[in-house]
């Protein structure tokens, strides 16, 4: 059984995508299928204007478009399936990869925890630049005294 396309996609306890906010568009798929894809409707561009929804607090909207960055230009946010011949198919595929993709904008990074550079890295470091430079050294023509 199939969705139908205003039903809400949920993809966290702190954010549903309505569905009367997703956009649908459907096109003939490029590629082999012979006159079943070229008359068909089968590939599925599915898009949710994130800028100006309603569902999502602003901070949370501010992170979201930052971390998709050139995922969302505008603030939309866009998927484009066109894999299989059957509409149904890519239509949930579209479904899956828009949660997919907002539920990975939805991680939080770790906070990194600076370290410092051990002093015997450092020291090794040293010894290593100054054995090439002798080695380098050694390799120039001598030098020639008048």
């Amino acid at each position: 059984m199939q969705l139908p396309l205003t039903a809400p996609i949920r993809v966290s306890e702190r954010l549903v995508v309505p569905g009367d906010e997703l956009r649908w568009r459907f096109d003939t798929s490029g590629g082999p299928g012979g006159q079943h894809a070229n008359k068909s409707s089968t590939r599925v561009e599915l898009s949710w204007d994130l800028a100006h929804t309603t569902a999502v607090p602003d901070s949370l909207r501010r992170r979201l478009l930052a971390k998709l960055g050139t995922r969302a230009p505008a603030g939309v946010v866009t998927v484009i399936v066109g894999e299989t011949r059957s509409q149904w198919r890519n239509r949930a595929m579209a479904r899956r990869r828009l949660e997919e993709l907002l539920r990975e904008a939805l991680r939080q990074d770790p906070v990194r925890i600076a370290t410092r550079v051990a002093g015997g890295a450092r020291r090794r470091r040293a010894e290593s630049k100054r054995r090439r430079s002798v080695l380098k050294r050694l390799r120039r023509p001598p030098e020639e005294e008048e």
